[in-house]
């Protein structure tokens, strides 16, 4: 895992969210609240994105949980930040510590969730 990586999770959920957003013209507070409430799309073409959206809502938090952690990791490994953004500046691969959670966010737990139906 590269912190790259990490970076590009985040920046693809971040654009999924903001184009969400922008099509049905609400913020994803609102809309999440709903869709946890149990509130269904009022109409069935709406499906899909309402379930990415709320896959994208609900992974998103991980995702930067997820980034914060790697930067804790490689701080206690002595990494000093100033070099890391020198090095990604350059596009050089800066390796992070694998992460185990028991909610850890990965892309086939986040494609996995988006295939299915709302509850």
């Amino acid at each position: 895992m590269t912190l790259d990586g990490l970076l590009q999770d985040i920046y693809t959920l971040e654009d999924e969210i903001r184009d969400y957003k922008r099509k049905y013209h609400v913020l994803s507070e609102t809309f999440y609240e709903s869709y946890t409430a149990g509130e269904k799309p009022p109409d069935d073409s709406w499906v899909r994105d309402w379930t990415g959206w709320a896959s994208a809502c609900e992974f998103a938090p991980k995702a930067k949980a997820h980034y914060r952690a790697a930067i804790d990791a490689l701080r206690a490994n002595g990494q000093i930040i100033a070099e890391m953004i020198q090095k990604a500046a350059r596009y050089e691969s800066v390796s992070v510590p694998w992460l185990i959670t028991n909610d850890s966010f990965t892309r086939s737990n986040r494609n996995s969730m988006t295939s299915q139906a709302p509850p």
